[in-house]
């Protein structure tokens, strides 16, 4: 796309996504995500109501009225996204690919961080790492984080988790929150994220489409594997050919849903014709 389409486009998602984080997803993200610890703001007069534990004597003696300690939240956490590029998530058979559910989950996420004054970053990945854009706070890198799940063009149309999950864990040193967001149409990934799983807080999105969930009886068909480019006749009249897929399919979701709740970190399903605040929203609330 040319560079008026992408801005239009930019701007199309700043306008849904933050309007998202600032009246449903702000407070949610701000109350499942805690911050380090509590600071010492200020000192204020006692009010009717306030914690007596909290009464700062030094003062109250000084000026001869109860004064309070107050306290406020030490945040300025880290948020990660890990989101798939493979040529899979370029997959689509409703309004949206899968992409560009992920895109506007992403974005979603980056303004509530924003809105929470924590930093945002991106790993964008295939079998290999993509991009790195190291975690900063401010609108325009929000922005930029947007503009990049827009136009980015991977090298490569495989999937390798691992290889994400360790660069991940090299790069930041620090416990952040970290949100993989992909199909999950990968192996051999279990190792790595129980390791990375102890060191941040780790939610996994899956995003799928309907029709990835089995093959519709269509007769022979050419077929064309959107990470290998490989394509081949299948006979999809065959209950056994439909019958392995549908083995393969739900092989894959088993091995998503128990690597990562055997490792500790969150999952969540999120179909590309349904809404998506729901599920968030719904996670959220769990987690608070």
């Amino acid at each position: 796309m040319d560079t008026k389409e992408l801005l239009k486009k930019v701007r199309k998602i700043e306008i849904k996504t933050r309007r998202l984080s600032d009246h449903i997803f702000g407070g949610e993200y701000h109350s499942t995500f805690k911050g380090r610890g509590m600071t010492f703001s200020e000192v204020r007069q006692y009010q009717y109501g306030d914690d007596v534990r909290s009464i700062d004597w030094n003062v109250t003696a000084r000026t001869n009225e109860p004064h309070v300690k107050v306290f406020e939240e030490e945040r300025e956490l880290t948020m990660m996204l890990l989101v798939d590029v493979s040529g899979s998530e370029f997959f689509g058979t409703v309004d949206q690919f899968k992409r560009e559910v992920l895109t506007e989950i992403s974005a979603t996420l980056a303004f509530s961080a924003l809105q929470n004054n924590d930093k945002a970053g991106l790993i964008l990945f295939s079998d290999q790492v993509e991009l790195f854009i190291p975690p900063k706070k401010g609108k325009s890198h929000v922005l930029r984080i947007i503009r990049e799940l827009l136009e980015f063009e991977p090298q490569s149309h495989k999937t390798d988790l691992s290889q994400a999950l360790k660069f991940l864990s090299n790069v930041l040193k620090k416990k952040s929150i970290v949100f993989v967001l992909s199909d999950f149409i990968a192996e051999d990934y279990e190792q790595t994220l129980k390791i990375t799983g102890k060191k941040h807080d780790l939610t996994g999105i899956r995003i799928y489409d309907p029709m990835e969930t089995e093959i519709p009886n269509l007769g022979m068909v050419y077929m064309q594997d959107a990470e290998t480019g490989k394509i081949r006749l299948v006979n999809t009249q065959s209950k056994k050919v439909r019958q392995q897929y549908a083995n393969y399919y739900t092989q894959r979701l088993d091995y998503f849903r128990e690597t990562f709740k055997r490792a500790g970190c969150g999952h969540l399903d999120c179909r590309v014709d349904e809404s998506y605040v729901k599920k968030l929203l719904g996670y959220f609330k769990h987690r608070a």
